[in-house]
């Protein structure tokens, strides 16, 4: 009984030990993951476990993210999980999205996974038409895409269809024009040959730093009252805040760059931003609800940071990441290019074995023929000289015949003809014994000379029999002989399984290779600025040939807007600078 009792106190006890635990299912952009997290968890502890299970390390630009009826909002990280207003069933579900996006994403954003998240969060966006993205920019930003997922171009492999089952343009582009999706695809891969030699992460870069340039591109928009009741749009982003027209997402009415904002205040649901200019009225407006304020406070005051935190030298922790990460690019770079070196000499090497092949299939076609030139060659020896003896015995009957007919002449000359009869009968068989012995003895010469005729064809034909031998000698003798030197170049016995000895590589980058790197940086930062003029040389081409099969009443007001603005020569930037170069006035919106 009492050692019943202890068992059960020590088995309450061990449970009271356990601690209570939820789950929670993270969804990223390309993955789902779940976690079994304590019930005491504050909102840094889920994020940082999320952040160490991707092996990211840039984590102010991310947050966790969830809806209230309909309303985006963000885990704050000093409360509790379970405190916000979740739903209670489990699992519990975030998703892991970029909450603050950079200025400039090439010199931001460091690691490899980071620009892959914001690449994939970025290309979702411009696809689900959430960043309006004009036609020819789609077709560029695809092409990018393509190379990400694909790799280089290979005509043999990428044949026509094979982009069929991608969604690489918005709809909304697709509907405008009359082209067909093979069209499409045309000039999508097009644009995707270009771009060869360009890796996984390179392509996504690319990608970012032309869609960084749209109006939309990492602006949050709330609906916001004036004084007047006026209905307006509040953008916020990583310049500053933006007030659009409902109407026109693309073109704010008025911006208040960071650096020109004192302070940004709400009290219910009434916004005050205050102009560091004292002699600019400040700016009021009105939101439908107070958890809306409190999301643009989040995003204002992290936006603020991080724009100031730009203009700042970088932090001991950056710079060491953006020092790996030039390593790493170096390195990634180096065995690039050692794999380009062995894939060369393995094409070169197998066009070397393709000629030996083809070489050697030569010789044994020459080979055959040759054999076949001797066989007929010693065919038509024997033949000749078969007739030869023919024609010569022939030769010899002849001539014992004519010697037959002389002696009958002879004789018949000799023998007395005693009446006249006789004699002409005697005679008319003389003069046609001549006239035999005449034939016997041209036919003799006629056949004489076919015989030496025939003496000559066999010896010819035995010449030719000789040189169809040496030639065959010949052929024989190259056959055997190897015509690469093994000093420079060695045939492997078996391709598939062919190795190259490659030099052992060291990576101690000193300090004179980081000043190299940094060299050609600014190098490459020169000629992107000279490739971009190209590009848009390129995208106007584009756009002017692809012009002719728009549908202009499918057009929306979206491409408008962005037609104007690029008559105008409006951009994201200048629309932002132009209140600077002009002077504030005061604000009446």
């Amino acid at each position: 009984m009492a050692g019943a009792i202890a068992s059960r106190m020590s088995f309450s006890s061990l449970k009271r030990k356990q601690p209570k635990t939820f789950t929670v299912r993270i969804m990223t952009m390309d993955a789902e993951m779940e976690f079994n997290c304590e019930v005491k968890w504050k909102g840094k502890d889920l994020f940082d476990l999320v952040c160490r299970t991707l092996g990211l390390r840039e984590t102010w630009f991310f947050g966790l993210q969830y809806m209230i009826k309909d309303t985006m909002a963000w885990l704050k990280m000093d409360k509790k999980v379970l405190d916000h207003d979740v739903p209670k069933e489990e699992p519990v579900t975030f998703h892991f999205l970029a909450k603050f996006y950079p200025e400039n994403a090439e010199e931001e954003l460091v690691q490899e996974i980071t620009q892959h998240l914001f690449f994939l969060q970025v290309k979702k966006q411009i696809l689900d038409e959430k960043i309006y993205c004009p036609p020819e920019a789609s077709v560029l930003l695809a092409s990018y895409a393509v190379q990400a997922k694909y790799g280089d171009y290979d005509p043999t492999v990428h044949k026509r269809g094979f982009l069929a089952q991608e969604e690489l343009l918005p709809k909304g582009v697709i509907n405008l024009y009359q082209m067909t999706p093979e069209m499409w695809e045309e000039r999508i891969t097009s644009w995707y040959g270009q771009h060869r030699g360009r890796a996984r992460d390179e392509a996504e870069m690319e990608y970012l730093k032309i869609a960084q340039d749209l109006e939309m591109y990492g602006v949050n928009y709330f609906a916001i009252r004036n004084k007047k009741g006026t209905e307006l749009l509040l953008g916020v982003d990583a310049l500053g805040l933006h007030i659009y027209d409902p109407e026109n997402k693309l073109t704010p009415k008025i911006s208040f760059p960071w650096n020109e904002i004192r302070n940004v205040s709400y009290s219910d649901k009434e916004f005050t931003i205050k102009p560091l200019d004292k002699k600019i009225d400040v700016f009021k407006f009105n939101s439908s609800k107070l958890r809306v304020n409190k999301l643009i406070l989040q995003l204002c005051i992290g936006n603020h940071d991080l724009f100031m935190r730009r203009r700042k030298a970088d932090s001991l922790e950056v710079q060491q990441m953006k020092a790996q990460a030039r390593e790493e690019k170096a390195r990634k770079q180096m065995e690039r290019q050692r794999l380009a070196r062995e894939k060369q000499m393995r094409e070169e090497a197998e066009r070397t074995r393709d000629e030996l092949e083809r070489r050697l299939l030569q010789l044994k076609e020459e080979a055959t023929m040759a054999n076949e030139a001797l066989m007929r060659s010693e065919e038509t020896a024997d033949l000749l000289a078969e007739k030869a003896q023919i024609t010569e015995e022939e030769a010899k009957l002849l001539a014992q015949k004519a010697a037959e007919a002389e002696q009958e002449m002879q004789r018949i000359k000799a023998t007395a003809i005693r009446t006249e009869d006789e004699k002409r009968l005697m005679e008319q068989k003389v003069l046609e014994a001549e006239m035999l012995a005449l034939k016997m003895a041209e036919e003799s010469e006629r056949r004489a000379k076919e015989a030496d005729q025939l003496k000559q064809d066999l010896q010819e034909a035995r010449d030719s029999e000789r040189r169809a031998k040496q030639k065959l000698l010949e052929i024989t003798s190259k056959s055997s002989y190897t015509p690469m030197n093994s000093s420079t170049t060695t045939l492997p016995a078996d391709l598939p399984t062919f190795s190259l000895i490659s030099e052992s590589l060291s990576f101690d980058f000193k300090d004179t290779d980081m000043k190299r790197l940094s060299m050609e940086i600014e190098k490459e930062k020169v000629e992107y600025m000279e490739k971009s003029k190209h590009l848009q040389e390129q995208l106007n081409e584009l756009k002017t040939e692809i012009e002719a099969l728009k549908l202009k009443e499918r057009e929306t007001a979206m491409d408008i807007l962005h037609n104007e603005n690029s008559d105008r020569g409006n951009s994201k930037l200048n629309t932002i600078k132009k209140p600077q170069a002009q002077g504030r006035r005061p604000i009446c919106i």
